[in-house]
């Protein structure tokens, strides 16, 4: 079985993850440390804001 290396990868490919990574780190960065809640229902409900603005 022939090794995948980034030279055959293709952009959008499934083994691209660059999206997520930069999204879940502006989420970290503008969100995620510059609050604190007490329960996971309010941070679940500040990402759903954060996502939907």
């Amino acid at each position: 079985m022939a090794k995948a290396s980034w030279r055959n990868r293709s952009i959008g490919d499934a083994y691209d993850n660059s999206m997520a990574e930069s999204f879940f780190h502006t989420l970290q960065l503008e969100l995620l440390d510059e609050h604190y809640w007490t329960t996971r229902r309010q941070l679940a409900a500040a990402i759903f804001k954060w996502i939907e603005c």
